[in-house]
């Protein structure tokens, strides 16, 4: 099984990633954990160029959008479907709904070409669950005490349009599931076990 983990930043993602990968070893799984951009060689690379400072280096929003695109290609096709052959759960942190969010939705290309071209990218490997943790921007912000990244630092009213777009897509599309972040660790991962054991259970059955 596939699942992925989204959302603004700071709201817990890392933590609960890490919860959740521990919690299907428990259940005798093997996991493939990875991260949207990286894991591959060139992944690694594309993401030190979109996330990184860099006044020399200009990246216009379209442009961006085609980086995250080639890095999840390679990703899905080096990673993530070797391991759902294998028979493994891959837990991702990202997948195509962060680019249709941040390049979409806050970013204001338009939506169906970023969803054309991430058809493309992802090839027909799409997850079972996404995991949206949800909670405002304010109380997101208040738990990012360290140094922000090229995409974290765009302004309050960017990610104000990020967590909107999340909570769009979400309407449209049963395999995301809101989470509120603002609740403990104990019960956002209570609450992201539920969802997982179900389709577990329901694939196991199949």
């Amino acid at each position: 099984m596939f699942f992925t983990f989204d959302g603004i930043d700071g709201a817990g993602k890392s933590t609960q990633i890490d919860l959740f990968c521990q919690w299907v070893r428990d259940q005798g799984h093997t996991v493939t954990q990875c991260r949207d951009p990286g894991s591959t060689p060139l992944g690694e690379r594309i993401r030190d160029l979109l996330l990184t400072h860099d006044t020399n280096v200009s990246i216009h929003r379209r442009s961006e959008m085609l980086l995250y695109m080639a890095a999840r290609a390679q990703l899905v096709e080096e990673v993530i479907r070797p391991a759902l052959g294998r028979g493994e759960v891959v837990v991702s942190d990202r997948y195509l709904l962060a680019n249709i969010v941040y390049q979409g939705h806050a970013g204001q290309l338009p939506l169906e070409q970023v969803r054309a071209v991430g058809e493309i990218t992802i090839d027909d490997v799409r997850p079972d669950a996404v995991y949206v943790l949800d909670m405002s921007v304010e109380a997101a912000d208040q738990r990012m005490a360290r140094e922000r990244d090229r995409m974290e630092e765009q302004g309050a009213e960017f990610r104000r349009r990020l967590r909107d777009g999340y909570l769009t897509e979400a309407t449209s599309d049963s395999a995301i599931h809101v989470i509120d972040a603002s609740q403990s660790i104990e019960k956002v991962h209570a609450s992201i076990v539920a969802i997982a054991s179900e389709l577990m259970q329901r694939g196991a059955s199949t």
